[in-house]
């Protein structure tokens, strides 16, 4: 067999990233609601721990209401994490067509290219999802009351007009380049590391299986939640607003009035959510293309 084709990958459908991604966020989404809530409080108001945040929620409206958002949260893997883990697999792809793994500089050039065409995509839908987890933290006659991510959609367009998708677009993009930059690209990075080199001291060699997917992505979580936190942090304070404040007014403003740990309120909860939520993103990503290659053999 021909050595380029037989190291060629190969070609998975575009919205397997997707699915996976959908799978994840079913466990976590009470994660992501406590750190979004957590984001969204000012200056003003003591921080509470995330399980201080889910009990409050249980407590006083049941234990469905910690998935409160979920169907944005759904909305949001279909267009953002299918738009950036798909777009970056065929770049991937592409890249490996002449038989030679891509460097590491070109696989981040294409996760960041990737997390901006999919932080796009999923705009409309994360904006959404911060209303919607954060609506029960405001005062009644300041709640959007969404009853679904689709009603929202169009309560969005109905009130702000279309501009009103691009709410904190500028943000939101940067913080999915940086996002897909150090959650997808290290993901393979670190994968691609522990198979070539054993773990010192003990000298475990690493194979691909499910504990090299669980162990790349729990390092590739913890990279992803550090370097977003400021980014995540300003998107959440802008989308969650009904004004028209720049991500320099919202910077500036926090910085003043909260000094440089602003940036990030909410990692515990971001970690706690993303750490998972990668580890489980990964596994149900690798496991789907899996099963996709048996299904469908090249």
């Amino acid at each position: 067999m021909d050595m380029k084709k037989r190291n060629k990958m190969p070609n998975y459908p575009f919205w397997l990233g997707g699915v996976a991604a959908s799978m994840a966020a079913c466990f976590t989404h009470p994660l992501d609601l406590a750190k979004v809530r957590m984001q969204s409080l000012g200056p003003t108001v003591p921080s509470p721990s995330m399980l201080k945040i889910l009990r409050h929620s249980i407590s006083n409206y049941g234990l469905s209401s910690v998935y409160t958002g979920l169907s944005a949260s759904l909305m949001r893997q279909m267009t953002y994490s299918l738009v950036r883990l798909g777009s970056y697999e065929e770049m991937k792809r592409l890249m490996s067509e002449d038989g030679r793994s891509p460097s590491a500089a070109k696989l981040l050039l294409a996760a960041g290219v990737a997390g901006g065409l999919g932080g796009i995509a999923g705009n409309p839908a994360d904006i959404l999802l911060v209303r919607m987890t954060s609506d029960s933290i405001r005062p009644p006659e300041k709640r959007y009351n969404y009853r679904n991510a689709i009603t929202g959609l169009v309560s969005l367009v109905k009130e702000d007009g279309q501009k009103g998708l691009f709410r904190g677009l500028g943000t939101n993009t940067t913080r999915a380049v940086l996002m897909n930059t150090s959650q997808v690209g290290s993901y393979d990075f670190f994968k691609t590391t522990l198979l070539q080199y054993p773990i010192p001291v003990v000298n475990y060699q690493f194979h691909d299986g499910f504990f090299l997917h669980v162990v790349a992505s729990l390092a590739a979580g913890t990279c992803g939640t550090t370097v977003c936190s400021p980014a995540d942090v300003i998107r959440t304070r802008i989308m969650g607003s009904s004004g028209n404040a720049s991500p320099i007014d919202v910077l500036v403003r926090s910085l003043r009035e909260e000094g440089p740990a602003f940036m990030f309120k909410g990692w515990t909860p971001a970690w706690m959510r993303l750490g998972p939520n990668t580890v489980l993103m990964f596994v149900f990503f690798e496991q789907l293309k899996r099963g996709w290659s048996s299904l469908v053999p090249s």
